[in-house]
């Protein structure tokens, strides 16, 4: 369960790893061991119970299996000089291997020779969806791009004036983005749509997508945002291709039989706990959005709230995983009645195998009654989650009160799972209570904002010179005096 996400690294690894990730630790839920005496879908809690716990989003045995298999797809080889040294790319052989192995593709018949879709597969996936189903793909593929689009737009080169020149900043993408859509449980396009788009958008000119067994839909949305490379891999063995790249299969004669993978200088998208493992390995050798945790949403209802519609809300968001995590706020004890009896209700009207997957996250998920919304607002910004919904009478004006949060949903029509699909704002979120400090996938995480200066007269900037010269030798740096000191009249 999430609660279960625990901090137990060995000590060196922690010093290693760890300590430059704190910032993306998840903050978890932890509560007192005081029961609650009403037995409903969503346990029922006081502000008082709600503790919080800094929690490792990575998992301590998923962490060990991704770095066997991240040195398994780069061995050790033996230089001319007799040297040993990891190889700089995968092996196209070893992981050809790895995902016969963990079944990511056949280990025999059609599609077992190669872990990359051809783009006329992924085309013709797209031609074989009917026109509503396509209709549907280009209108959210449309809205997330305007909005990406736009947001690429804010951002914009700079300069301005120093003594003596101009300083500024340029703005530019990274070369290559790798993104990373789950297959598992679920097929996710809209995760390639929300992922690929978003690093067009941003200019980088080239794109990599990885997805285990991508479904037909998969293949299609990848058509449509405009990957240039579409691998059936999953789990570790997708991150370490997208961030060491593969290199060209090439056969006896010396023929490629499988071009190469080009290495990426950013990987994005959520994934399962071997995806986060492996990203937490190559963050630093490469770029990653962050290390998300279980999925969640916080809603905060008051008398006004329609109980149906908070109900359906949260079981949208438990269904996602038997890990993720539905929470309701409220200052009305009659209206978490009324929404834990509509839950009941709605939870077992879903099909399999989504009652099951939703009714285990229930067991981790709950309500909590607070004095006024006032309260309620306090309990969301201490929670920072991943998702909030503001149901209440004066939804905006409770919203501009809301300070941590990944993505907002403001008023009972503006449902979470209208993000998901592409209203045009990213799906791909902070967990955990990261909300306190940093913001979901955007344009921003492929972007490069590098800073420049000139110097065109001399004699214009002696001042900032002499002032170069004091502080350097108040910090007892001789060398940067004496360098500053070169550039007197």
């Amino acid at each position: 369960s999430a609660l279960n996400w625990m901090f137990n690294r060995p000590l060196q690894r922690t010093a290693l790893l760890v300590l430059p990730l704190l910032h993306n630790f998840p903050i978890s839920v932890a509560f007192s061991s005081k029961s609650s005496s009403i037995a409903t879908m969503l346990t029922r809690r006081t502000p008082q119970e709600v503790q919080l716990e800094i929690k490792d989003p990575v998992d301590p045995t998923a962490l060990i299996q991704a770095t066997a298999i991240l040195a398994e797809l780069r061995p050790t080889i033996t230089t001319t000089n007799g040297d040993d040294q990891q190889q700089n790319s995968c092996s196209p052989s070893a992981l050809l291997s790895i995902a016969h192995r963990l079944g990511d593709i056949p280990s025999s018949g059609s599609g077992s020779d190669s872990y990359i879709v051809s783009p006329e597969r992924c085309q013709a996936a797209f031609d074989a969806l009917s026109d509503d189903e396509r209709k549907s793909l280009l209108n959210i593929h449309m809205r997330v791009k305007v909005f990406a689009e736009a947001q690429r737009r804010s951002v914009v080169d700079m300069e301005v004036d120093i003594p003596g020149g101009k300083a500024g900043q340029s703005v530019s993408p990274c070369r290559a983005a790798g993104c990373y859509a789950p297959g598992g449980r679920y097929p996710l396009p809209s995760s390639v749509i929300m992922t690929v788009v978003t690093a067009r958008a941003a200019g980088c000119p080239y794109v990599i997508l990885s997805s285990p067994k991508p479904a037909p839909i998969t293949l299609a949305a990848a058509h449509v945002a405009g990957a240039d490379i579409v691998l059936c891999v999953g789990g570790a063995q997708a991150i370490a291709s997208m961030a060491y790249g593969v290199s060209a299969k090439l056969d006896e004669q010396g023929t490629e039989t499988i071009p190469e993978v080009p290495p990426c200088d950013v990987i994005v998208g959520p994934g399962n706990k071997w995806v986060t493992a492996a990203k937490s390995i190559v963050n630093g050798y490469c770029g990653i959005d962050m290390l998300a945790g279980p999925s969640e949403v916080l809603v905060i209802a008051d008398k006004t709230a329609n109980a149906e519609i908070v109900a359906a809300d949260l079981i949208a968001q438990a269904e996602h995983d038997v890990v993720a995590r539905a929470i309701l706020v409220s200052d009305s004890s009659d209206v978490i009645d009324a929404v834990n009896n509509e839950v009941s209700t709605q939870v077992n009207s879903l099909p399999e195998p989504n009652r099951s997957t939703a009714k285990e996250a229930l067991k981790q998920s709950f309500s909590i009654v607070c004095k006024d919304i006032d309260e309620c607002i306090a309990m969301s910004d201490k929670l920072a989650p991943e998702h909030l919904e503001i149901q209440t009478a004066n939804s905006q004006e409770v919203a501009d009160k809301c300070a941590n949060y990944g993505g907002l949903f403001i008023g009972t029509n503006c449902a979470e799972v209208l993000g998901d699909y592409g209203a045009g704002p990213n799906h791909t979120l902070p967990t955990g209570g990261t909300g306190r400090y940093t913001g979901g996938l955007s344009v921003f995480n492929f972007l490069r904002i590098r800073t420049w200066m000139r110097i065109d007269d001399k004699e214009g900037c002696q001042e900032m010179v002499e002032d170069s010269v004091m502080m350097a030798r108040l910090e007892g740096l001789e060398g940067h005096a004496r360098a500053a000191e070169k550039r007197r009249l």
